[in-house]
């Protein structure tokens, strides 16, 4: 399953604003590698995919790595998106991911959905909707630190690590 298409090309303009060519990228959760065909020149981009049979859809990254974001591990990149990722985690499990990647980025984008409930698509337990409560201030309330990049609507938001800490 796909993200939203709301806001993205406003975020794509932002990436290729603020980010070289060569700038390193780890999309997250890549799904069907949505974030790769919108942002075709970044050829340094590399993805994490934790359910197997996504992997097959999964072309044109410098590297797909088969693991649950939870367990994943990296140095650093440039930018690390994270498109539509936290509501399917706990809001503990979220926390702990969102430590470990700050400091290991320059910038991150967090997609996410407010409100909106959904259970396994496609066979895929990863698609399960945990933090189906998501609001604006619970968002800021459990996650602080992240500026709001763009807010397009439709009960969906992207926030950026940038100047917010």
């Amino acid at each position: 399953m796909s993200s939203y298409v709301y806001g993205k090309d406003e975020v794509c303009a932002w990436v290729r604003e603020h980010f070289p060519t060569d700038a390193t990228v780890l999309d997250v959760g890549a799904c069907d590698g949505n974030w790769r065909r919108l942002l075709p020149e970044y050829r340094n981009m590399d993805a994490v995919e934790a359910f197997g049979p996504n992997l097959s859809r999964l072309s044109g990254y410098r590297q797909v790595f088969h693991a649950d974001i939870r367990d994943f591990q990296y140095e650093h990149y440039d930018l690390i998106i994270c498109g539509d990722i936290i509501e399917h985690l706990t809001v503990e499990q979220a926390q702990a991911v969102l430590a470990y990647a700050k400091p290991r980025c320059r910038d991150m984008i967090i997609a996410v959905p407010f409100l909106y409930e959904q259970g396994a698509i496609y066979g895929n337990p990863y698609e399960v909707h945990i933090q189906d409560d998501l609001t604006p201030e619970n968002f800021e309330e459990r996650y602080p630190g992240f500026a709001v990049l763009c807010d397009p609507g439709h009960d969906y938001r992207y926030y950026h690590k940038g100047d917010a800490e």
